[in-house]
């Protein structure tokens, strides 16, 4: 697995939940918008966080009509999720920061 997959992996979740803040979406179009911010991430991933997620009650799955096509499967943030939230981003800024320090040329 290269470096780029590891770290990618270890932030996915913060960033799946950071979308279901903003919007309700199913699986593909989860992908899709990860894709749109710059994060390639194939669905192959994403299925299996989703279902932690649920598993961890940080999100919930309802089956829906789809204006085109099958059902689709929407994921919403719970209230368990959006404190999983606060907390991934404190996280993330206590180790954003320092990384950032120790990678700037300047210093």
């Amino acid at each position: 697995m290269s470096i780029r997959s590891q770290l990618l992996k270890g932030i996915l979740e913060g960033c799946i939940l950071a979308l279901l803040d903003r919007q309700v979406v199913y699986g593909y179009e989860l992908s899709v918008k990860l894709q749109s911010y710059g994060l390639f991430v194939s669905e192959g991933s994403i299925y299996p966080i989703l279902l932690r997620l649920q598993k961890e009650q940080l999100i919930t799955g309802e089956m829906k009509k789809s204006p085109a096509g099958p059902n689709r499967k929407y994921y919403y943030l719970t209230k368990e999720g959006a404190k999983a939230l606060v907390d991934f981003k404190a996280n993330w800024e206590t180790i954003k920061s320092p990384v950032d320090r120790l990678l700037d040329k300047e210093e």
